[in-house]
C-alpha cells in the first residue's frame, strides 16, 4: 500500500490475508459477520441488495485499489452485512482484520486518507443510485444503462443482469427492451443487445434528468 510507514507495511504483511476469488464467488452475504475490511487489489466486486419483493439492485462496484464502505461501516459498528458482494471477474482481495484496520486508521495517515476517499466516492455513487431509483422513470434509466455498458454498440448481457443493475423485475426489462426494439432503438438477440439508434437512446436517457451512474 502506497504511503505506509515501514511499520505499517510490516503489520499488513503479517496480519492481512490475500485471497484469490474466481468470477462469481460470493465475498459476503446478508447476515454474515464482518471480520475484516476487504480491499480489491485486482479485479472487480459488485455489491447488491435484495428487497422483500425478491428484486435485486446493484448498489455500487469496487475496483482496483478500492475498499467496500458498507464493510467498513459494519466493521466499525461490530454489525452484520445487509448486502451481498460478488466477484465479477477473477479478483484478488486483501482482507485486513478488524484490529489491523483500526491500527492502520489510527497510526497511518496515508491509509486513513485513502480509506476516507474511497468511502466518499462509493457513497456518492450510492446516492446517485438512490436518486435514480426514487426519481427517474425506468425507461430513462434503462436507456442510460445501455449507453453506459455498450461497447461498439453491443452489450453481451441478459435481461436478468439488467434487472439486477436497475433494481426491478426481469419482466419489466424484457417489456421495455421489446418496446425499444419496436421503436428501432435496439435489436435483440440471444444474450446480446445491439444498439441501432444511439441518438434516440441518448435523447430518452437525457429526458430523465441530470443524474447519472458513477
Amino acid at each position: 500500500m502506497i504511503g505506509l510507514s515501514e511499520a505499517g507495511r510490516a503489520a499488513v504483511c503479517q496480519g492481512a490475508q490475500a485471497i484469490s476469488l474466481p468470477s462469481g464467488t460470493r465475498v459476503f452475504g446478508p447476515g454474515d459477520r464482518c471480520n475484516g475490511l476487504p480491499l480489491v487489489i485486482k479485479g472487480g466486486v459488485r455489491v447488491q441488495m435484495m428487497g422483500a419483493s425478491g428484486n435485486e439492485i446493484v448498489l455500487y462496484r469496487i475496483q482496483d485499489g478500492e475498499m467496500c464502505p458498507l464493510s467498513l461501516a459494519c466493521l466499525l459498528t461490530a454489525g452484520s452485512h445487509q448486502s451481498e458482494a460478488i466477484a465479477e471477474e477473477e479478483t484478488q482481495v486483501l482482507v485486513l482484520p478488524t484490529g489491523l484496520t483500526e491500527k492502520l486508521m489510527n497510526e497511518e495517515p496515508a491509509f486513513r486518507q485513502g480509506v476516507l476517499e474511497s468511502y466518499g466516492q462509493r457513497l456518492q455513487s450510492l446516492m446517485l443510485t438512490i436518486e435514480e431509483v426514487a426519481f427517474q422513470r425506468m425507461d430513462h434509466r434503462l436507456a442510460e444503462r445501455l449507453l453506459q455498458r455498450q461497447c461498439d454498440n453491443c452489450l453481451a448481457v441478459t435481461h436478468q443482469d439488467l434487472a439486477v443493475e436497475l433494481g426491478t423485475a426481469r419482466e419489466v426489462i424484457s417489456r421495455l427492451l421489446k418496446e425499444f426494439e419496436r421503436r428501432g432503438f435496439v435489436q435483440l438477440e440471444r444474450g446480446l443487445i445491439r444498439i441501432i439508434d444511439k441518438g434516440a437512446l441518448r435523447g430518452l436517457a437525457d429526458a430523465g434528468g441530470p443524474c447519472r451512474s458513477a
